[in-house]
């Protein structure tokens, strides 16, 4: 069982680590060859740095444990919203109200009820992929089109230049790229490996569920990331688009990660989802609303009440 615990966590930092690498190769790469920094903020930095949460899904479903990867993503929403913004914000306020991400709150919200509709059949198969697919690429469109159009109005929130993107490095010879290219596409199917075979592992010796063990400890696992970007920004006062971020990861692990899982093969749905999870999934992204459209920011009471909650819902969950 040590063994299982170390490997799962040797797994986890590889995913990180490759995840991260792939993003600094990607962006480099496709800046190098003359893509727009805001076209590559809105499509490779987001696949970049789900590729973990999406590499997980696909070997679970391939290792017919569709209850880890349905849990990964399910939880990780969960974990991004309660945790992701109520830790930081125990630290430093974040000034989520500077921001207009009504529109993208709305898609969010829009996805989470198209997820739910198609959990209700039961499996995540190839038709409910095609629909989840078909409406990211319409929001990432849409998303397209609105930033480019603010961005030449000079709106705050909407431009993205190239030093305003993780991992750019304008003077970053060829090879070093390629090699991050490298080290993420093998690293991360190798973390996946690590971390499924193990997490599947303990879930049988404490006698849990994948479904738990995707729910909690895969799902904060992959959600370390975004925390930590988080953490620093709140410590550096710039957390200003934290919220945005958040949203938008919620947004593509719903309709992007399972929708290409469940391409790999049929995911079925675990009834507790549908009795549960599913809802406070839901809850937790409509307790966004007030710092959306009321202009809270997320200050320290906030972060102390997203935090409870979330250690409410992993108790639940664990003693269940």
């Amino acid at each position: 069982m040590i063994a299982a615990w170390l490997l799962s966590g040797l797994g986890l930092l590889i995913l990180l680590l490759a995840g991260d690498a792939l993003v600094k190769g990607a962006v480099n790469l496709s800046l190098r060859i003359g893509i727009p920094a805001l076209i590559v903020s809105l499509t490779i930095v987001a696949f970049g740095t789900s590729a973990p949460e999406l590499l997980i899904s696909i070997k679970a479903v391939l290792d017919n444990v569709p209850g880890l990867a349905l849990g990964n993503v399910v939880g990780s929403n969960t974990a991004n919203i309660l945790l992701v913004l109520g830790i930081p914000a125990l630290l430093a306020a974040m000034h989520t109200s500077e921001c207009n991400t009504r529109k993208s709150f709305a898609h969010m919200i829009a996805a989470t009820l198209l997820f739910i509709a198609l959990a209700y059949r039961g499996v995540f198969d190839w038709i409910a992929s095609l629909v989840m697919l078909t409406v990211l690429a319409a929001i990432l469109f849409d998303a397209g089109r609105d930033a480019m159009s603010h961005k030449k109005e000079g709106a705050a929130c909407a431009a993205v230049d190239e030093d305003e993107l993780e991992g750019v490095d304008p003077d970053m010879p060829g090879w070093k790229i390629g090699m991050f290219l490298v080290l993420g596409l093998i690293g991360l199917p190798l973390g996946a490996t690590l971390l499924v075979d193990n997490a599947t592992i303990i879930a049988k010796e404490f006698g849990v569920s994948d479904t738990v063990i995707g729910l909690t400890l895969v799902a904060i696992g992959t959600s370390l990331p975004e925390l930590a970007t988080t953490v620093m920004a709140a410590l550096r006062r710039q957390a200003d688009v934290a919220l945005g971020n958040v949203i938008g990861s919620n947004l593509f692990n719903l309709l992007g990660i399972i929708g290409v899982a469940g391409l790999v093969g049929p995911i079925a749905v675990d009834p507790e989802f549908l009795r549960f999870d599913l809802w406070v999934m839901l809850a937790a992204s409509l307790a966004l609303i007030p710092f959306v459209y009321f202009g809270q920011n997320i200050n320290r009471f906030w972060g102390i009440a997203l935090t409870a909650l979330y250690a409410t819902y992993l108790f639940v969950v664990l003693a269940g």
